[in-house]
């Protein structure tokens, strides 16, 4: 058969399975593959949407009917956001063999997904501070959290902060290099960084960070925030790291204080930490690493 030649209505292949009516395209018949007519492409779309449509509609009951759970346990008010389930969820989807779904589409559609759910739950709500690039911070946060949940711009990165330590609300603030927010979690050890923006780094560099009153866990790949004061140059400071058994890499400085992006899970009273350089140190939080593919 040669390229470009049409099929007449009711074709079928030897063994007389119906290669290009209805029931065999709407079906998604591998045989489909070898050249459908446009029509019968669209057909199959319109199937597949309705098929999704139904699928999410279904999701979102199930998130319903969780939060109607969780109050029946008496953990109503608990925040539900679970950074290290979404990760070790996107991680078995990307790992997943796909024929045309790009890691951004996949990552884009369950974030809004799981987002969604979340928004259902509770009063999800996200305070954004993007310093001189508001936009970026907003781009950002919604690649991270979605649509669904009401965000506000703030002028000051302790108003994001402020945000955060109500209930279940999200902060995201910028990393900047002259704006050191991130040492004053130091003093709020109920605040924890728990992801760094964007996810995925075909979206860009790490420009930010989310901190909300949540308890971090290792998902199996992450990375730890510590801060210090240490007056060393970072180099001198990543290398005493380095002699205990620290990878470390600097993250931002500003205000007397340098932030560290520690690879793996690190737990606060960590030993290799405590002799860390610095009069004045700790860990902020922790999050997944970023996926890169």
């Amino acid at each position: 058969m040669t390229a470009g030649a049409h099929f007449k209505k009711g074709a079928t292949c030897t063994s007389g399975r119906n290669l290009y009516g209805p029931a065999a395209f709407l079906l998604g018949d591998e045989l489909d593959k070898l050249s459908p007519s446009l029509d019968a492409i669209r057909a199959r779309l319109d199937v597949i949407d309705a098929e999704l449509l139904r699928l999410v509609d279904e999701r979102a009951g199930l998130a319903k009917s969780v939060a109607e759970a969780k109050r029946a346990a008496g953990d109503g008010d608990k925040f539900g956001l679970r950074p290290v389930r979404e990760a070790q969820l996107l991680r078995r989807l990307l790992a997943t063999p796909r024929k045309g779904a790009s890691a951004a589409l996949t990552v884009r559609l369950w974030r809004e997904l799981i987002s969604d759910n979340l928004a259902q739950q509770g009063p999800f709500h996200l305070a954004v501070w993007g310093a001189n690039d508001p936009g970026r911070a907003v781009e950002l946060a919604r690649l991270r959290f979605g649509a669904a949940p009401p965000m506000r711009q703030v002028a000051l990165p302790q108003d994001a902060v402020a945000a955060a330590r109500t209930p279940w609300g999200v902060g995201v603030l910028a990393l900047v290099p002259d704006n050191g927010w991130w040492g004053r979690l130091l003093a709020e050890p109920r605040l924890k960084v728990f992801a760094a923006m964007p996810c995925l780094t075909a979206w860009g560099p790490l420009g930010a960070l989310a901190v909300a009153q949540i308890e971090v866990e290792p998902s199996g790949a992450d990375e730890t925030y510590w801060v210090t004061d240490a007056p060393e140059p970072a180099d001198k400071i990543t290398e005493a790291l380095s002699r205990d058994g620290v990878a470390a890499h600097l993250l931002a400085h500003g205000g007397g204080m340098k932030l560290f992006a520690l690879a793996g899970f690190y737990q606060a009273n960590d030993a290799r930490l405590t002799r860390a350089p610095g009069r004045m140190s700790g860990v902020i939080g922790a999050a997944p690493v970023t996926f890169d593919l």
